[in-house]
């Protein structure tokens, strides 16, 4: 099977590594600068500090042109826009299976936009940094969780979870709106408080006071979201932020890098329902002003 991968962050390089083991893969970049260093320098994957280099293909994403059986999509949500537009205009036929990795829930109603194309959601508990265009470092092991979202055509979905890759598996779920809430959780309670208080995930933990706050967070979030096990889905959360521990994720990079983060997208989304529930959100309308702040801050700097 061709696998292609549009996105050339830490999630999309890392899904690069472990599948081209078993697939023909191609990642498609945004820049030039990170293909030419990817195609003449090849792709550097770390892991408890041993070090691997290998050959990638790689092209630009205005290259892209749905040859693949199985396109993965690991690009930011604000990001999707382009992506789809892109799918809409290339992949007239719908012979892709698409399958697509991003935080949140906000880009359920841009994949509507995709009729009559098989299309899989999916949520990533590894994590990952990107520390050069083509150098990154696989920091804590997890699941890649995956569900069908529309269309009849597994084949290739059946095929990607009948081949078991060492370290990195691949479960089916079968109910995708359970499977995207309980990683909306993780992302609502972990990313912004990491992101505000500049910590690594471990520290939630380690940290009473930052124990509190992440405790505190995840009641309110559950609540609002109206979690069914309340209980498994905390010890969850604090297991993510166990194998993470020394993972920077993903909004603190996006800070890191001077990147729009997905705040809109992850606490956005909650205060929406809490709107709707009216329901009170002091933690989540708080940590969502004080992201958002700090990106009106570089704006203007």
């Amino acid at each position: 099977m061709k696998i292609g991968i549009i996105g050339g962050g830490s999630i999309g390089l890392l899904l690069a590594h472990y599948l081209m083991k078993h697939y023909e893969v191609h990642v498609y970049v945004r820049s030039n600068k990170q293909m030419n260093k990817l195609l003449t320098e090849g792709l550097v994957f770390e892991k408890e500090k041993k070090m691997m280099n290998e050959a990638i293909n790689v092209s630009l994403f205005s290259g892209w042109n749905a040859e693949e059986e199985l396109t993965i999509i690991a690009v930011k949500q604000y990001q999707l826009p382009a992506v789809i537009e892109k799918i809409k205009s290339t992949n007239t036929k719908g012979k892709c299976t698409f399958l697509f990795l991003q935080n949140g829930m906000g880009h359920l109603r841009l994949l509507n936009e995709l009729y009559g194309h098989t299309i899989v959601v999916g949520t990533v508990e590894h994590g990952a940094n990107k520390i050069k265009d083509n150098h990154i470092i696989h920091t804590g092991e997890g699941l890649i969780n995956l569900a069908l979202y529309q269309g009849e055509n597994e084949s290739e979905l059946a095929e990607l979870l009948a081949t078991p890759i060492e370290n990195f598996p691949f479960v089916l779920q079968k109910n995708y709106n359970e499977m995207l809430l309980q990683k909306l959780i993780v992302n609502a309670v972990i990313n912004p408080l990491t992101a505000v208080l500049n910590i690594n995930n471990g520290l939630l933990l380690e940290n009473p006071h930052y124990y509190y706050l992440f405790k505190e967070f995840f009641n309110e979030v559950s609540t609002i979201l109206d979690l069914m096990d309340k209980e498994k889905t905390f010890r969850h959360l604090e297991n993510i932020s166990r194998k993470t521990a020394e993972n920077r994720s993903s909004m603190l990079k996006d800070m890191d890098e001077q990147r729009p983060t997905e705040v809109d997208a992850i606490l956005g989304f909650v205060l929406n329902e809490a709107r709707k529930k009216q329901l009170k959100a002091p933690f989540s309308e708080s940590f969502y002003h004080l992201i958002k702040g700090k990106e009106f801050e570089r704006g203007k700097n």
